[in-house]
């Protein structure tokens, strides 16, 4: 049998949105937050260009909004962009008063902030912390808060395996422990705050918790998901055989870096006005399309180098400015200051997730969602630089506001699961092989260059990859692994459907057989719903 608990409110996510949820909540009820690994293990911890934020007055905030509209292409959700860049500047300003130490000018910690521009932003307005750790501040100090209050308790190394579901409400969650224990926690509301799914590709910035677990669970009890096609690519990770993707932050192109194709030509005066710093979507494309030596149908990929080029940049010091890379890189034998770096996109963050409204209610009652597992609308087709930590702080309060709001009252929930079998050492190997090949097969068919051929393969690939995780749940089998190839897959099938049913390109999503933007067919967000057909796709409003 399951064991059962019960608790005011559970938060699946240590991140930013979750952290900044649980606070707020706090003041009204018993929190638990749940985290796969430990607490400073999230997307956010690994953010490294800084957080976007206008603290000069409404003429700052209006360039702000219109900055992310613009990156947007066309969707962007206008209230949803209003209430991010007018409440951050006081969600910033609670977070330094909560302990967290941004850059200043002086380079001690006194006087004016440092801020700093980034790709598509009109002005600097970038606040950095450690020159290249921002993610890990924010995330440090808001776990520290986080950690001396009473009422938040933590559940690390926990994987959530399911939700709760009774008469059409969320009532709580289903744990998983490192030991392999089960057990049920009831909840007045379910806030999924657990990030994005990067993971899903073979080439990815995120870390290996990012597997999408909070929307494919989100989607299995029920709640719509929106603009899943919508993955933006980083133009800049480090690309060198046998190591991982390494984020080469866009902050270096707002110093002042240069991209170079293998003849050593800056190209990017050929693709946007704004040359390095023009939007994400654009940069990323630029690179794989000067990267490729096959035909610009084949499936993305940059086996011809190019590379990032800070050596002409001589008014600052980059060690100083950007700690982290610049250890990263000496690992491998690379300096900012001398060398050429070799980089290529690489999957970064979902513009898509979970459908909610300006205040993180999802189409389920009892759930709520923020940060990067949710979609508000408010990054349209692509993200603007740098709005996500801003994100997860304004929308982790909105959420927040909203579960207390509601007053839904604590249902027991019921606890007669059967506890899952562990997975035998026989059976992990194929499950890896599973998970590997779905990966390899999402970033060849559904990554930055897309037809309507190589996405039908990619669901064949997706097909198979369920077919086989379905064999081993039908036994009775759960790991934590085992969760997350099942969350993997089901986010890979909405993308691919979502990237299926927009026969336009737009944003971050682009289609090969379909160039242009469609705006009488397609200046709407894509919804997945489970009361359709499976994998039905229809194009809202809103």
């Amino acid at each position: 049998m399951v064991k059962a608990s019960q608790v005011d409110f559970l938060v699946m996510g240590a991140g930013v949105a979750g952290l900044r949820a649980a606070v707020e909540l706090a003041r009204h009820g018993e929190v638990l937050v749940v985290t796969k690994e430990s607490l400073g293990e999230s997307n956010t911890h690994y953010a490294q260009g800084g957080i976007a934020v206008a603290m000069e007055g409404d003429e700052d905030v209006a360039l702000h909004l219109l900055d992310t509209i613009n990156a947007g292409d066309g969707l962007v959700r206008r209230p949803a962009a209003q209430a991010l860049v007018a409440e951050g500047p006081v969600r910033v300003a609670e977070l330094i008063e909560w302990g967290a130490a941004f850059d200043t000018e002086d380079g001690k910690g006194g006087g004016e902030l440092l801020r700093t521009r980034e790709g598509a932003h009109s002005l600097p307005r970038i606040l950095h912390a450690r020159g290249d750790a921002t993610g890990a501040e924010i995330s440090r100090s808001l776990a520290a808060f986080a950690r001396v209050h009473k009422r938040i308790r933590f559940a690390e190394w926990t994987t959530v395996t399911g939700l709760a579901v009774a008469d059409g409400r969320v009532i709580g969650a289903d744990l998983l422990d490192s030991e392999s224990r089960l057990k049920r926690v009831s909840a007045r509301a379910v806030l999924v705050a657990a990030g994005g799914a990067g993971q899903v590709y073979s080439d990815t910035t995120n870390p290996s918790v990012a597997t999408g677990d909070g929307i494919a669970l989100a989607a299995q009890a029920g709640a719509a998901l929106a603009d899943m096609e919508f993955y933006q690519f980083h133009p800049t990770a480090l690309s060198l055989p046998g190591v991982p993707r390494f984020l080469i932050s866009e902050a270096l192109r707002g110093e002042g870096a240069y991209l170079r194709n293998d003849r050593g030509e800056r190209f990017m005066e050929r693709y946007h006005p704004q040359l390095e710093l023009a939007p994400r979507d654009v940069v990323a494309r630029a690179i794989a399309r000067e990267g490729m030596a096959a035909a610009p149908d084949s499936p993305p990929g940059c086996s011809r180098p190019v590379h990032l080029d800070m050596r002409h940049v001589k008014n600052i010091d980059l060690g100083q400015r950007f700690p982290g890379i610049s250890a990263f890189l000496a690992q491998h034998g690379l300096d900012l200051a001398r060398d050429l770096i070799p980089v290529r996109p690489a999957a970064h963050y979902l513009m898509g997730g979970i459908r909610t409204d300006l205040f993180g209610r999802t189409t389920l009652p009892g759930l709520y969602a923020a940060g990067e597992a949710a979609c508000s609308g408010v990054h349209g087709a692509n993200r603007l630089a740098s709005n996500s930590l801003l994100e997860g702080l304004v929308f982790g309060a909105r959420a927040a506001h909203s579960m207390l709001d509601d007053g839904l009252p604590l249902v027991a929930a019921d606890a007669t699961e059967s506890v899952p079998v562990p997975l035998t050492a026989g059976e992990e190997a194929p499950l890896e092989e599973l998970i590997a090949g779905l990966r390899t097969a999402m970033w060849a068919y559904a990554g930055l260059l897309r037809r309507e051929s190589t996405l039908l393969e990619g669901l064949a690939a997706q097909a198979v990859c369920a077919a086989g995780l379905a064999q081993l749940a039908e036994q009775g089998k759960g790991s934590r692994r085992l969760s997350e190839a099942q969350a993997m897959s089901r986010v890979a099938h909405a993308i691919l459907h979502s990237a299926l049913a927009r026969t336009e390109s737009r944003g971050a999503h682009f289609r090969n057989d379909y160039p242009q933007r469609d705006d009488e067919r397609f200046l709407k967000h894509s919804i997945l719903n489970r009361k359709g057909p499976e994998g039905q796709v229809v194009f809202e409003a809103w």
